[in-house]
């Protein structure tokens, strides 16, 4: 595992350097950002859409109860902002898109496409790695925010016509508005790209070292999605502890 690490930093550093060649593979940055968008936006919108019902729904009974329905806009909002939504749309697109990424480059990998590249003195960073990589680094984070403002109405959608919590959408998106500032806001977004530098590296990391048939691309399809997931929770924590301590 340290040594899995340890090679994927050189490989965000192999990408970083390839950086200037951008503007080059544009073309490919582009196809890649679109059909990261194509293949989650419907999905990250339905989930999100049910995170936040289901938030004001077990949430919202309570609140009301203890007199507190003005709580309820808050909790969804920050609650959506700092937490669920970047970390939920980064393990949707670790398990539909990274393992797509792992599968792709796994299979040029195990039929020597990728050596092919090389023979053509093609550098697979630049034309494999770095498209992806830029494409899933700006991608998610606007998933991220699509993802908040669909929570945000599935919240206020439940508020506003469980019987239980009875509140209108306007006082709850006004005791949102109260709760949510742009620091915030800046916080899911800024977590949301750090897990999609971390979601592309696994991915790409776990394609370009696949070996042997086409049972090694599953498993290395696997290996893609539990390591991303499991990178994804740990930094979840450090990176929320940074921001407490800017605070």
């Amino acid at each position: 595992m340290i040594r899995s690490i340890g090679a994927m930093i050189m490989l965000g550093i192999d990408t970083l350097r390839a950086l200037p060649y951008t503007w080059r593979e544009r073309e490919k940055v582009l196809a890649a950002f679109f059909e990261i968008g194509n293949a989650s936006l419907l999905m990250s919108c339905i989930l999100s859409m049910f995170i936040g019902g289901v938030l004001a729904l077990q949430s919202g009974p309570v609140l009301v109860e203890r007199g507190l329905p003005f709580v309820i806009g808050q909790l969804v909002g920050l609650s959506m902002c700092k937490e669920l939504g970047p970390v939920m749309m980064a393990i949707l697109i670790a398990g539909r898109v990274g393992s797509a990424m792992t599968a792709e480059l796994g299979s040029m990998r195990v039929y020597q496409e990728v050596d092919a590249l090389k023979t053509m003195k093609i550098n697979p960073i630049h034309y494999l790695v770095l498209p992806r990589m830029i494409a899933i680094t700006f991608a998610l984070p606007m998933l991220v925010i699509f993802s908040i403002l669909v929570g945000w109405l599935g919240g206020g959608l439940v508020s506003m016509t469980n019987s239980e919590i009875a509140i209108s959408y306007q006082n709850y998106m006004n005791n949102l508005r109260i709760a949510v500032e742009w620091p915030d806001l800046a916080h899911g977004i800024s977590k949301s790209m750090v897990f999609a530098i971390v979601i592309g590296l696994v991915s790409c990391y776990e394609g370009l070292q696949t070996s042997g048939g086409p049972r090694a691309i599953g498993q290395a399809v696997t290996q893609s999605v539990v390591k991303s997931i499991v990178f994804i929770l740990i930094l979840d924590y450090f990176v929320t502890r940074l921001f407490i301590l800017i605070e």
